[in-house]
C-alpha cells in the first residue's frame, strides 16, 4: 500500500469511522470529526464499504482509466522499431509526422535513449589457462595518498584531501592459479612497469612457475618499444586487450576490486604508509587462506602448492 503523506487516514482509521457510523450509531458529521476528514470524504468510504466491504478501502490508482491522445502500442512499437535502425527521434517524429517529444519519451521509456543501448550486450566469454604461467594479467590501479581519514571512510565530502597525489598499483593475477602479486609504486611509467614485470616473473618462478604470455591494456607503458624488448628477453609472448575493453583483461580487473574492497578500503587508513604496510598480509590472505569462488572455494595456492 503506498498511502499518500498528506492523508488523514489509513485503511484502518477508514474501517473505524464506518464501524462507529454503521454499528455504534455515531452520526457522519461525528466520525468524521474526530477522524479529521470532511463529511463528504467520509461519505465517500462509507459508499465504498458498503458495495465492497474492507476492500473497498483500500488506495486506488490515481491514474486515469483513459487518456485523450495517448500513442496507440501499434504506433510505440513502431516507433521503437525504427529506432533499432539507429534513426534519432527526430527523424522518426518527421517519418511519422508526430512530436518529437513523444518520440523520444517513448524511446526513453524504452531504455533506448543511448546508441550503444541498441546493441545486444555481448556474452560474457569466461576462459582458464590449462596450466600455471600460460598467461598473467597485468594492469594498475591509481590510489590517491593518504592524509589522515578520508572521504571513503567517513562518508563526508569535506573529509576530501586534494592534492595529495597518487600511488599507483601495480597487479599481476595468473590466470589459471588466481595467484597474485602487488606492488605500490610511485608512477606508472615505463621504467617502474618493466621492474614490476621482472620482479613478478622472478616470483612466480619461485613457485616453479614458468610464465609464458602476459596480457595488458594499451596503456603508454605497455606499448613502449622497451616494454616489448624486455618481452622478448624475457622469453614472454605480450597480448594487449581489445582498445576500450576492459572486460578483456577480466581477471585483473576482478582483482583490483577484491583488492580495494579487503585492503585498499577495508579500513581507515591514516597514512599512505600504513596503507603499504598492510598489503603483505593481506596479499598472504589472498594467496593461501582466502576461499576463491572460480577455485571451488579454494585459495589459488591450492592450484600450484608450496609456501605464499
Amino acid at each position: 500500500m503506498n498511502v499518500h503523506k498528506n492523508a488523514r487516514t489509513t485503511p484502518i482509521g477508514r474501517e473505524q469511522l464506518c464501524r462507529r457510523v454503521l454499528e455504534e450509531g455515531w452520526s457522519v458529521a461525528e466520525a468524521a470529526e474526530a477522524l479529521g476528514m470532511s463529511r463528504r470524504t467520509a461519505y465517500k468510504w462509507l459508499s465504498r464499504y458498503r458495495e465492497e466491504g474492507r476492500a473497498g478501502l483500500q488506495d486506488r490508482s490515481s491514474r486515469p482509466s483513459h487518456v485523450h491522445g495517448r500513442t496507440s502500442d501499434r504506433r510505440q512499437r513502431l516507433i521503437l522499431k525504427l529506432r533499432r535502425t539507429r534513426l534519432t527521434g527526430v527523424q522518426i517524429a518527421r517519418q511519422l509526422k508526430m512530436a518529437t517529444s513523444t518520440v523520444c519519451r517513448i524511446i526513453q521509456r524504452a531504455g533506448l535513449s543511448r546508441m550503444r543501448d541498441l546493441e545486444p550486450p555481448e556474452p560474457p566469454r569466461r576462459y582458464e589457462r590449462d596450466s600455471p604461467g600460460d598467461l598473467l594479467h597485468i594492469d594498475i590501479k591509481k590510489l590517491g595518498r593518504i592524509r589522515g581519514v578520508g572521504h571513503r571512510v567517513t562518508g563526508n565530502p569535506r573529509d576530501r584531501h586534494r592534492g595529495a597525489g597518487w600511488e599507483y598499483v601495480h597487479v599481476c593475477v595468473d590466470d589459471h592459479s588466481r595467484l597474485a602479486y602487488v606492488e605500490v609504486l610511485e608512477d606508472e611509467k615505463a621504467v617502474s612497469a618493466i621492474g614490476f614485470l621482472r620482479r613478478a616473473v622472478a616470483y612466480y618462478e619461485r613457485h616453479g612457475i614458468t610464465v609464458r604470455q602476459v596480457m595488458t591494456d594499451n596503456g603508454s607503458a605497455y606499448v613502449s618499444y622497451r616494454w616489448r624488448d624486455v618481452c622478448g628477453e624475457l622469453g614472454l609472448r605480450h597480448i594487449r586487450t581489445r582498445p576500450y575493453t576492459p572486460r578483456t583483461n577480466g581477471k585483473a580487473e576482478r582483482f583490483i576490486q577484491t583488492l580495494l574492497r579487503e585492503w585498499a578500503y577495508a579500513k581507515p587508513y591514516l597514512s599512505s604508509k600504513g596503507r603499504r604496510l598492510a598489503l603483505p598480509a593481506w596479499l598472504r590472505y589472498y594467496n593461501q587462506v582466502r576461499p576463491h569462488g572460480s577455485l571451488d572455494c579454494q585459495p589459488p595456492m591450492t592450484r600450484i602448492g608450496g609456501p605464499g
